[in-house]
């Protein structure tokens, strides 16, 4: 069953997001080359603690970070550390904060520095298919035709859609019902309603195969042919209107 969040605890997810937003802001501004995964995680965990929220992530299931933070064919949950960012390289970061037992999740793939046209390309569609999926963030439609609309548009730019991780619901717990497979799964599946929380995350491979590993660490998820990947996710308030992005930066559009 798919939590309707009640007016209190969507304004306390709100002000989560607006953490995220602004820890995921921070962390894209010190984005350059010579600077380390650690680095920007010590930035994350330190803006989302001084305001008086928690990171989500750090401890859950073991996870050892306060972020995600994840470069060039490595997906997602990759291990903040003293990996050096490149010129070139391209960076994904996923943060979640807990305020007052309320979480958001959002991310975002990066450049470092000038990049070559294809990471570009990659970026951007990431990025575009998630908007794709949002037209359905409506009170009526389903999951399935989130999940369509994003696999349809990345497909047809010659990507490859993850099929083992999915997006999912987000609230009192970091991951809730329902899942939100990143591609039609030929069910449409639950019908949107008016409070529910949704983390859409499309998670896509710069390759036709979506097949992926995860490294020793137990964490760190790669493309199995290690094709650069991205990663763009926000989490989605259905309203009796349009969606709102509870976790929007500058520059993020509903």
């Amino acid at each position: 069953m798919i939590p309707i969040k009640s007016p209190r605890e969507i304004a306390l997810m709100r002000t989560a997001g607006m953490i995220v937003g602004q820890a995921l802001r921070l962390a894209e501004r010190t984005i350059q080359s010579g600077v380390t995964t650690k680095d920007l995680d010590d930035i994350i965990r330190k803006h989302i603690t001084a305001q008086g929220a928690k990171p989500s992530f750090l401890g859950y299931r073991g996870f050892p970070a306060s972020a995600c933070i994840s470069v060039n064919e490595e997906l997602i949950h990759g291990i903040p550390g003293g990996r050096v960012l490149c010129q070139g390289d391209i960076v994904g970061i996923d943060v979640g904060v807990c305020h007052e037992g309320f979480h958001a999740d959002s991310a975002a793939t990066f450049s470092v520095g000038a990049v070559a046209p294809k990471a570009q390309q990659l970026i951007d569609i990431t990025r575009q298919s998630f908007y794709q999926g949002l037209q359905f963030c409506r009170k009526g439609a389903h999951i399935g035709d989130i999940s369509q609309a994003i696999g349809d548009y990345a497909n047809k730019h010659g990507y490859a859609v993850v099929e083992h991780f999915t997006g999912h619901g987000v609230g009192a717990s970091l991951h809730e019902e329902p899942e939100i497979p990143n591609f039609f799964t030929g069910k449409r599946g639950a019908r949107l309603a008016s409070g529910m929380t949704l983390a859409i995350e499309p998670m896509i491979i710069a390759s036709n195969r979506p097949d992926v590993e995860i490294l020793k660490d137990g964490w760190t998820v790669v493309s199995a042919d290690r094709a650069l990947t991205a990663h763009y996710e926000h989490t989605v308030l259905i309203t009796d209107g349009a969606p709102e992005l509870l976790t929007a930066r500058e520059g993020d559009v509903s």
